[in-house]
């Protein structure tokens, strides 16, 4: 007598559970695909800045032009500021990565 009501409760759940499965897939292949960038430097400082890391850290390429390397400084800077809650010693290396890539320093290190 049970049999055939927990077969039937059987079916159900199935069905319910492959309607669920196809309407998961059929919206996780609508989906635009999203490419998986960086967006960050994830690997610590070295203890003499050289032109690929200031490059990294300011998200640009080594020998870009100087309006790039004041503009990512900017962008980098004001989303790092000390006053807006930001870190100093970030900040110093910000600052650091564009006198480099500016040609103000050989490679110095910062003041921390």
């Amino acid at each position: 007598m049970t049999t055939p009501l927990v077969a039937g409760l059987t079916v159900a759940a199935a069905a319910l559970g492959g309607r669920y499965m196809i309407q998961a897939w059929q919206a996780f292949g609508g989906r635009a695909a999203v490419p998986r960038v960086r967006r960050f430097y994830p690997g610590g400082f070295e203890r003499q800045m050289t032109r690929r890391e200031a490059a990294l850290i300011l998200g640009i390429r080594e020998h870009a032009a100087m309006e790039k390397i004041k503009e990512a400084h900017r962008r980098v800077m004001i989303a790092n500021h000390p006053d807006a809650g930001g870190s100093h010693y970030l900040a110093s290396k910000i600052n650091e990565a564009k006198d480099v890539l500016v040609g103000k320093v050989k490679g110095g290190a910062s003041v921390f």
